[in-house]
This record gives structure tokens, C-alpha cells and sequence, in this order.
């Protein structure tokens, strides 16, 4: 299933969908219902554009905190089975 990236007006709801991508300065959180991924880099600069940033990180991982501390949470979730496809030899 093709990601699509989340819509800046909406407020990021962790574990709500499987589709969405929260992306900024080169980072990505992927939502997703049983696991929320982190991807890239993220530069902390010591200057207003690194304040901003850090400040959307935080809020970003408070709601995932929020989220998790409201739930009955199972002691680990399953990992993912790989997804694999059955391909044709080339050299057949």
C-alpha cells in the first residue's frame, strides 16, 4: 500500500492509520496501527530553525506517549512478517 504523507493541518494521531507519513527536514515517521516508524535525519541546530524542529519532534512523540499511556498495552507486538513475492528466475 502506497504511504501518502499526512496533512499539516490535521494533528498527527498516532496508531490511527496504516498510510500516513508525518515528513519534515528530511525526516519521516511513518503511522502506522501496531508500530510507528522513524526514518532519516534530523538536525538539531542550535538557532531558531533547530527550536522549531525539536519542538515539533517533541510534540510529535508527547502524542505517542499520550496514546500508549492510555491503553492496556500487550508486553510486545508480534514483528512483522517479511512480505515477499514469488519472482521468476531470470536465468531460467
Amino acid at each position: 500500500m502506497p504511504r501518502r504523507k499526512a496533512d499539516p493541518a490535521l494533528p498527527f494521531r498516532p496508531f490511527a492509520e496504516d498510510a500516513g507519513v508525518q515528513t519534515f527536514a528530511g525526516f519521516s515517521i511513518e503511522n502506522g496501527t501496531q508500530r510507528i516508524a522513524l526514518h532519516g535525519a534530523l538536525d538539531l541546530t542550535r538557532d531558531r530553525v533547530g527550536l522549531k524542529r525539536a519542538r515539533a519532534l517533541k510534540n510529535l512523540l508527547d502524542a505517542v506517549v499520550a496514546t500508549l499511556e492510555a491503553e492496556d498495552l500487550p508486553e510486545a507486538v508480534p514483528d512483522e512478517p517479511e512480505t515477499t513475492e514469488p519472482m521468476r528466475n531470470p536465468f531460467a
